[in-house]
């Protein structure tokens, strides 16, 4: 009552007397009598008492009539809140009869309930922006357990080993990126073809040169127009060499090439040796086991975790697009229902190659039903990306939790 009359005071809340009348039609009695009846009971549930106007059925006809007249005059007093509330179709509650359970309304008490893979929203994509320590983690993998509970499958890209106690509980596939790992992902390895589109010569070919160019980049600080054109020159060698080439449709069966094999069509090129020397390290060098071996992992499993905790922070950037790129052409080549969890996001941003690389993931995750959970707590460095404000705007479910005070500008600007 206290804070009734405080709210009363400051004009928070009204104060309103306010009437509920409903009219139960049916072509025969014993119908009606019967839906009444069911319609009583269901009211009764949420505990409000309800009573028919067996005596003054005139008056109650006139008042549901659109005629604003209230010939009946039963009514209680309802501030703001509760007549909001109330009325029919209408609700502050976020409740859907599939989905998961995300929390509690503070304001009603009640369930939120959703479903980001619903038809509704324009994608199934979100993000998560709060600073160190506010929960965010804890709520992605709620929201993992619940979706797995679905059949939903979970891929994980893992920058702190926060998942891996998640994984071994649920049996999923943990996956540790690292220079001494024995777990490889080959770069060269072509995707597999894409259900429903029609594949022309050497089309599989030319969209893996694409991305490797885009990878090497990364890796050796970028290249210039010259370098680039003499990279896609010396990747269709590389191919050749392991009988690939533009002018087959097929090639199941296929051994593919490694990084070590272009390193010496490179050594082999006229102008290929600045290129080269900067690739070595990742042929015959310290990080020569990351980018050179074939691949021994799958995504099978209904939970896959890759960590990259464990690997140089010179090397984050590069592990997660070559993580990314393996995980996009298994999304792309079969499409259902998955969820791509991408902790630590700013790792992306911070190259343009690759942060161009989780945008048109994110942009283009719909197509293949996969919904792209990105989550952050360096918020501003996120943001001055070119990228940062379009990968949040092709969220359509977005999760903010505590902030730092230094980016609650930022935030106010962008939403």
């Amino acid at each position: 009552m206290e804070s009734i009359r405080q709210k009363l005071a400051t004009r928070e809340e009204r104060y309103f007397e306010t009437s509920f009348y409903t009219t139960v039609y049916e072509h025969d009695v014993e119908k009606l009598r019967e839906e009444a009846k069911k319609f009583e009971q269901k009211i009764s549930g949420y505990g409000i008492r309800i009573k028919p106007t067996n005596q003054r059925m005139d008056e109650a006809q006139q008042t549901t009539l659109p005629l604003c007249l209230d010939n009946l005059s039963i009514s209680r007093s309802m501030v703001t809140t509760s007549l909001a509330g109330s009325f029919p179709f209408i609700s502050n509650d976020l409740i859907e009869n599939t989905g998961i359970l995300y929390g509690v309304n503070l304001h009603s008490g009640s369930l939120v309930i959703f479903d980001r893979f619903a038809n509704k929203l324009p994608n199934a994509n979100s993000i998560i922006l709060a600073t160190s320590g506010a929960g965010k983690s804890f709520a992605t993998k709620l929201e993992i357990l619940r979706y797995l509970l679905l059949g939903i499958e979970v891929i994980v890209i893992d920058p702190e080993n926060e998942y891996k106690a998640l994984t071994e509980k649920v049996g999923g596939t943990y996956i540790n990126i690292s220079i001494n790992s024995k777990q490889q992902i080959n770069p060269f390895d072509l995707p597999p073809k894409i259900e429903d589109v029609d594949y022309g010569k050497g089309d599989l070919l030319r969209s893996q040169i694409l991305n490797l160019i885009g990878l090497i980049s990364v890796l050796i600080g970028g290249v210039t127009p010259a370098e680039e054109a003499l990279l896609d020159k010396a990747l269709q060698a590389t191919y050749a060499l392991k009988e690939i080439t533009m002018e087959q449709e097929d090639v199941t069966g296929k051994a593919f090439p490694l990084m070590e094999d272009l390193l010496h069509v490179l050594e082999g090129m006229e102008g290929g040796d600045n290129i080269a020397l900067r690739l070595s390290k990742y042929v015959t060098g310290t990080f020569s086991k990351l980018f050179n071996n074939p691949t021994n992992i799958n995504l099978d499993a209904k939970l896959t975790v890759f960590s990259i905790r464990d690997i140089e922070d010179a090397l984050k950037t590069p592990a997660m697009f070559n993580v990314l790129n393996f995980i996009w052409t298994k999304v792309r080549s079969q499409k259902k229902k998955r969820l791509l969890v991408i902790d630590e996001a700013w790792i992306m941003m911070q190259q343009q190659v690759s942060a161009s690389f989780l945008y048109q993931l994110v942009k283009r995750a719909r197509k293949y039903g996969l919904g792209v959970t990105t989550i952050t707590q360096d918020i501003e460095d996120f943001i001055n990306s070119p990228y940062g404000k379009p990968i949040v705007s092709n969220a359509s479910l977005q999760l903010l939790l505590k902030q730092s005070s230094s980016s609650i500008k930022a935030l106010e600007e962008m939403f």
